[in-house]
């Protein structure tokens, strides 16, 4: 299975080869629109270059990351969720990681501006801080909530909150690896 960054590399070139324009080209011309809200760019490159949707897309997130001075590493949006406010939940963060790659070599973090994506062969959960508490989002489509997993919307089917790393018990790991063995 390749790793989100090769995924990436391999969109790139394909859109390199099917357009015949280098990503520095498309840089430049997102630049050259003057557009700057993501979802504009995104509408531009699909209208005027008959680009998909997921091209489209790719190029301004690439033209988004030259203009901030290159995308940041994972390291450093993990390091970003965990500063100031946030950094005593930071060891129940690296309690749930350090559990959920125990599950096994494919297990593959993809970090995001406010949480991180736990994948498999698919997304079977993010977890990330909110409101004071870590938050371990699950996809577990069929299972009843009970008061401590609550359903939600989106991105996963339920979420726990935890205050530290106590909070991982029994009940959470068997929630998490249950998800885990569903991807």
């Amino acid at each position: 299975m390749a790793t989100i960054d090769e995924q990436i590399a391999s969109q790139i070139a394909n859109i390199e080869r099917t357009t015949g324009r280098s990503m520095a080209d498309w840089i430049e011309i997102v630049r050259a629109s003057g557009l700057e809200k993501h979802a504009q760019v995104v509408a531009m490159l699909k209208a005027e270059h008959d680009l998909g949707h997921g091209n489209a897309n790719r190029i301004a997130i690439e033209a988004r990351d030259a203009d901030a001075g290159g995308a940041a590493t994972g390291d450093d949006l993990v390091a970003s969720q965990y500063a100031g406010r946030n950094e005593s939940l930071r060891p129940a963060y690296d309690a749930v990681v350090a559990l959920v790659k125990g599950f096994g070599s494919d297990v593959e973090l993809a970090p995001k501006k406010a949480y991180v994506s736990l994948r498999r062969r698919k997304q079977f959960g993010q977890v990330g801080p909110a409101s004071g508490q870590l938050e371990v989002c699950l996809n577990l489509p069929g299972t009843e909530p009970t008061g401590r997993l609550v359903a939600i919307s989106g991105m996963a089917t339920h979420r726990v909150r935890i205050a530290d790393s106590s909070g991982l018990d029994d009940e959470l790991i068997g929630w998490l690896r249950e998800a885990y063995d569903r991807a």
